[in-house]
């Protein structure tokens, strides 16, 4: 390729995909926290709250910690924290991809602007069962991506996923100053025992 062609193709950062109050309301990067108590899951802290409950997504294989589902009522919010580059988002092409997935496993899927950005919501089938209904959300931060996939009573009430938007708002990405690729997953672990909360 020679000097001219490219200097034609110039590259355009992808633009972060977050409310425009992120820094503010959340969610938060740890330098942005104000100190309170947290739970502590290393990539993420996620603040106590009544009737709170908290599942931790295991991987079989490798035992890694790869997701914590966040429990209240009948509603439910996943949370991933990404690596990201310090320039740009990567919500827009994560969700292109999830879109495609969603497709392939005979989802129904539709693209919506909700309360914080783009999300996708999804009709999925589950079996002899019917359909489970979820709504996946991003947010891009400084140098990560927080990904939330809502389910349960929040998928289709907007009261409760107005509630589950809220808890997802609450919480902090710790990306720590390890180089990491974009869009590997920023490392989880379990809360210590229970002492102070």
């Amino acid at each position: 390729m020679s000097e001219a062609e490219e200097t034609d193709v110039e590259y355009e950062p992808i633009e972060k995909s977050a409310p425009d109050d992120r820094d503010e309301v959340g969610p938060l990067d740890d330098a942005e926290a104000p100190v309170r108590p947290y739970i502590d899951l290393g990539g993420l802290k996620v603040v106590p709250r009544e009737g709170l409950q908290m599942r931790l997504e295991v991987e079989e294989r490798t035992k890694r910690v790869v997701a914590v589902t966040l429990i209240l009522g009948e509603s439910t919010v996943q949370l991933q924290p990404f690596a990201a580059p310090r320039s740009e988002g990567i919500w827009h092409s994560v969700r292109a991809v999830l879109l495609g997935q969603l497709e392939k496993q005979g989802a129904a899927v539709e693209e919506v602007d909700g309360l914080i950005g783009p999300e996708l919501r999804a009709s999925i089938p589950v079996g002899d069962a019917g359909k489970r209904q979820v709504r996946i959300v991003g947010v891009d931060g400084p140098r990560w991506m927080l990904q939330a996939m809502i389910a349960g009573k929040a998928a289709s009430s907007e009261a409760d996923y107005e509630t589950m938007v809220d808890v997802l708002r609450a919480t902090v990405v710790v990306r720590g100053q390890q180089p990491m690729p974009p869009r590997d997953l920023i490392p989880l672990k379990a809360p210590a025992a229970k002492g102070r909360e």
